[in-house]
């Protein structure tokens, strides 16, 4: 009788009422809870960290969606630019962050797929640390070279690198910044070492290659295309598989003889992990709707960046996504050498 008692009382709580539906009683609550959060989500500013300095690329990028996400969500979208690392920073903060739908990551190839690849031990798993929300942009990268380098076209570069090397200097956003490792592996793949200058942000970085003090970057075609276009610097080569109509005219460097060489970058929104999914499709809505907006559509095309279709939006196809590049990137990534350390 002892036994069955100490049973019964592990089992039953006070009334009578059996453990297990109490349980399942609260989990119900929590899960009304979570959701009349979610209904009434957002009911003040959200946070978006930009992984980089003000005026670079992501930043531009961030600063077109937040306008119109705001308007849709009924709530100002801040800009929070955290830069260093390559982005890394800025991912492990809002990896961190209150799970609430608050603060969320304009994250890119470099810190949800390059940052697993390249330091020995990573500060965070963007496959598990994170909730996919949507994919936003993807667009070449463009080779632009100082002024005062004598080089017209991507064979005249890959020529006179090869003999310079050891005087040259190449720019980018940050250590394991997109900007870095598309020209750590263009470098690789014309067989040279060249001195890396890392900067925070990619707009202090193209002022150094317009100056004349740094001679060359891959930078992203929304913030490359405009100095180009303005004769700051001298375009040389699309980093990519096809031309843009930012720049119809210069040919990509698989025109020019790197066969396969392609380091087009994508953009997408990440929110911490354990945010309840009804704030995650409620952002992805949004996102989908600031998207389908004529206005920022023909904003972010007019980057260079490349029109995302429905098919490629929304949780689940950035969660397949991040996984597949990842697995893109590890055997290239591996075979060149490069570290961020």
């Amino acid at each position: 009788m002892t036994v069955l008692n100490g049973w019964a009382r592990d089992r039953f709580v006070s009334g009578g009422m059996p453990l297990r539906a109490v349980v399942a009683t609260a989990a119900l609550a929590i899960l009304a809870l979570g959701a009349a959060r979610a209904e009434d989500y957002p009911t003040r500013p959200l946070s978006m960290v930009v992984p980089f300095a003000a005026g670079g690329p992501s930043d531009v990028t961030g600063r077109i969606l937040a306008q119109r996400m705001g308007e849709l969500l009924g709530q100002q979208v801040i800009i929070d630019n955290v830069g260093g690392a390559g982005g890394s920073i800025a991912a492990q903060r809002v990896a961190k962050a209150t799970p609430d739908g608050y603060q969320f990551l304009l994250g890119n190839i470099g810190t949800q797929v390059w940052s697993q690849l390249l330091p020995k031990k990573p500060g965070y798993d963007s496959t598990v640390d994170f909730e996919p929300v949507g994919l936003v942009t993807n667009g070449p990268r463009v080779l632009v070279v100082s002024k005062e380098m004598p080089v017209t076209s991507l064979q005249e570069f890959i020529a006179y690198v090869r003999t310079n090397q050891a005087k040259l200097n190449y720019a980018s956003a940050g250590a394991g910044s997109a900007s870095h490792i598309g020209c750590v592996l263009l470098n690789s793949v014309m067989g040279v070492k060249v001195t890396h200058i890392a900067y925070r942000g990619a707009g202090l970085a193209m002022q150094d290659v317009a100056g004349g003090r740094v001679d060359y970057m891959c930078d992203a075609i929304s913030t490359g295309a405009p100095q180009v276009q303005s004769g700051a610097v001298r375009g040389i080569a699309l980093l990519s598989d096809a031309r843009t109509a930012v720049l119809p005219d210069l040919p990509t460097a698989q025109e020019q003889g790197l066969s396969d060489f392609d380091v087009s970058v994508w953009q997408g929104i990440f929110l911490p992990k354990g945010t309840p999914q009804p704030i995650v499709q409620r952002l992805a809505q949004a996102i989908d709707d600031t998207l389908n907006t004529a206005a920022v559509s023909e904003r972010i095309e007019g980057l260079g960046n490349d029109h995302i279709k429905a098919e490629r939006r929304g949780p689940a196809f950035l969660a397949r996504f991040l996984r597949s590049e990842i697995a893109k990137w590890d055997a290239p990534i591996k075979a060149s050498g490069i570290s961020s350390e």
